[in-house]
């Protein structure tokens, strides 16, 4: 997927968030990294469709990201989500959390969205834990269904916000190895995250944003070993400094 930012400002209650981002490549897997309040995840929600920018442009594979009606709808239909919270209906059981948009966003037949559901609870390792509600289900168990909610129209690119951010470190561990697998076998996405080692290992290319600005962007294996600006060493110095 192609996406493409020219000039790409926003503001909140007159408040800059980013400041003018420039950015065009062909986009596989992405990490976002970078401080808080750097802008990450307004960029994603820019890009999905979720909220517009101020100013600038954003194309995706080539077209203009629509800004408000039935065009808006079907572009935002088109990716996955996946938040921090996961977002699932807690009335709903996991089942249903994944089979519930398929009929009601993208028109399946209820005994096809059912079989669809079925089969990513498998393919996620949550079979058991099918007509189980989010309240009975482990924080990690808890994304993989958020998970598999997202993939489940087969969408042409995830997006997650900070996934594993509210994840003790044992489920943190099976949200990566799932996300690992996704991308082993094709699934393209963008991720913001504070999970380097994911960063580095899982993602082919990185960008870091500071102050509302791209400071950095490509390949993983050289951003990492090769930090150009002050900002980035910075930031990395402050994440190694208490490795185990």
């Amino acid at each position: 997927m192609r996406i493409e930012l020219e000039g790409v400002t926003h503001a909140f209650a007159d408040a800059p968030v980013l400041a003018g981002i420039d950015f065009a490549d062909d986009v596989s897997t992405l990490a976002v990294i970078g401080p808080s309040g750097g802008g990450k995840s307004t960029l994603l929600r820019i890009v999905g469709g979720l909220i517009a920018p101020t100013a600038g442009t954003v194309r995706v594979d080539g077209a203009e990201v629509p800004r408000d009606g039935e065009a808006l709808a079907r572009y935002r239909a088109s990716l996955g989500f996946v938040f921090q919270d996961g977002g699932l209906f807690h009335h709903l059981t996991a089942r249903e959390n994944i089979a519930l948009p398929l009929r009601a966003v993208h028109g399946l037949a209820e005994d096809r969205a059912r079989r669809r559901a079925d089969e990513l609870l498998e393919r996620f390792g949550l079979a058991a834990e099918a007509d189980k509600r989010p309240s009975e289900l482990s924080g990690g168990q808890r994304q993989r269904v958020a998970i598999a909610r997202a993939v489940a129209p087969r969408p042409r690119m995830l997006l997650l916000d900070e996934p594993t951010s509210a994840l003790d470190p044992e489920y943190t561990t099976e949200v990566l190895n799932l996300l690992r697998d996704l991308k082993d076998g094709g699934t393209r996405f963008v991720a913001v995250t504070h999970e380097m080692g994911f960063a580095r290992h899982a993602c082919s290319k990185v960008a870091f944003l500071c102050n509302g600005r791209l400071a950095e962007y490509g390949e993983s294996a050289e951003v990492f070993s090769h930090p150009r600006t002050p900002e980035l060493k910075r930031f990395l110095g402050k994440l190694l400094e208490w490795r185990v």
